[in-house]
């Protein structure tokens, strides 16, 4: 009976050790479920406020916290900083936005000795004017692509305009090539602020960027310096900060006969600029439409309309246009009779120092004096022949 009883409690033992395994087993099963949906539930409630409703999760978070902080007086300086930093921000991208295009406008003469070399002066000066920039060069069509080699080295966007009409009278001649380059621009419809500059003008460089201020009209005093006269001449507007209230007049002829420089305009052609699509739509500008006569005059047309836009004209620069920013060197083009120009006196101590220097040519002696006499003309020590204005 004893050995029946040692059989049997093992048996229990067994089953006992079993019950309590599945009971144990049972349990662990269900416990991770309830552990994971309360970490589900933990972690919707942190999706909720990383996803998309935080503004209202993070301003009662502001405020609750913010509570007996005055929490108003705090907020209101941040929004108020906040908003200063978006104006300065709009600001800078008004500064940084698209500049207005400038086109210049160039005529040249093949009489002018010096064309070659005011060229590529004029156009180191506009290669350092930042963009847009259009430069309008016109010339009457010759053989020679002088013109044509120095405008493709400058680096500055161009247009050459050439025309196959003669003219014997310089001036006639320089009003047609302004026509041109303005039925071009009239053609093509360039939109942007249009100045003539003379080969012989000299820039300060924030002269460029005053003008793309312009809307209509703008116009502004120059200085005409004389090679041959130890004085300067100011033309152009006279101003009242930026409104225009008069113009320097050139000296009038004692006499009753008033000559032809009498009559001229006071505006010299390098003293104002103006918006080119007043040339193709000036009822924009409340202007009536130009008839045939004076569209083929396009530069006529443009210097009466800038006389008599008194509202729409405006001086440069606008805190008053009494600064000088534009200098015009007058330089004489055709020597006198008898005379060689100071350009040919150059070329001709130049071209005897490279016959100097040549294997063949002479000696060391006859080279230095060569060069000695082309620095005595290049600096003015042999007198130069040239007519003043």
């Amino acid at each position: 009976m004893e050995r029946s009883k040692k059989k049997v409690q093992p048996w229990k033992k067994a089953i006992l050790h079993f019950l309590l395994c599945f009971i144990m087993g049972f349990f662990t099963g269900i416990a991770p479920m309830g552990k994971s949906s309360m970490h589900m539930l933990s972690d919707s409630g942190m999706t909720s406020e990383v996803s998309p409703q935080p503004v209202e999760l993070s301003v009662q978070n502001f405020n609750e916290s913010s509570l007996g902080q005055t929490p108003v007086e705090v907020a209101m300086p941040m929004h108020s900083q906040e908003v200063a930093d978006k104006e300065d921000q709009e600001k800078d991208e008004s500064d940084t936005s698209p500049k207005r295009l400038i086109v210049i406008v160039t005529p040249t003469s093949a009489k002018d000795q010096l064309r070659e070399l005011l060229l590529s002066k004029l156009a180191n000066t506009l290669k350092l004017v930042p963009p847009p920039l259009l430069w309008i060069v016109v010339e009457q069509q010759s053989e020679s692509s002088q013109v044509s080699e120095i405008l493709r080295k400058t680096g500055v966007m161009y247009r050459h305009l050439v025309f196959t009409e003669s003219f014997s009278n310089l001036e006639a001649e320089m009003d047609y090539q302004k026509n041109v380059a303005l039925n071009h621009m009239e053609h093509h419809k360039l939109s942007g602020i249009v100045h003539f500059a003379g080969l012989s003008n000299v820039y300060d460089l924030s002269f460029f960027s005053e003008i793309r201020t312009i809307e209509v009209f703008g116009t502004w005093p120059m200085a005409l310096v004389s090679a041959n006269r130890k004085r300067v001449t100011i033309e152009g507007a006279v101003c009242n900060s930026a409104e225009v209230i008069g113009w320097h007049l050139r000296r009038k002829n004692n006499n009753n006969n008033a000559t032809e420089e009498d009559a001229k305009s006071p505006l010299h052609i390098s003293s104002f600029a103006f918006n080119s699509s007043i040339l193709w739509d000036p009822e924009r500008w409340g202007r009536v439409s130009s008839v045939q006569d004076t569209s083929q005059n396009s530069i006529k047309f443009v210097e009466k309309e800038v006389l008599e836009g008194e509202t729409d004209l405006r001086g440069i620069p606008a805190e008053g246009c009494s600064r000088i920013m534009l200098w015009n060197l007058h330089l004489p083009i055709k020597p006198s009779d008898g005379e060689r120009s100071p350009t040919d006196k150059i070329r001709e101590a130049h071209r005897r120092v490279m016959v100097a220097n040549h294997p063949d040519g002479g000696g060391s002696h006859y080279l230095a004096s060569k060069i000695n006499e082309a620095k005595e003309i290049m600096f003015g020590k042999v007198k130069a022949s040239g007519s003043a204005f």
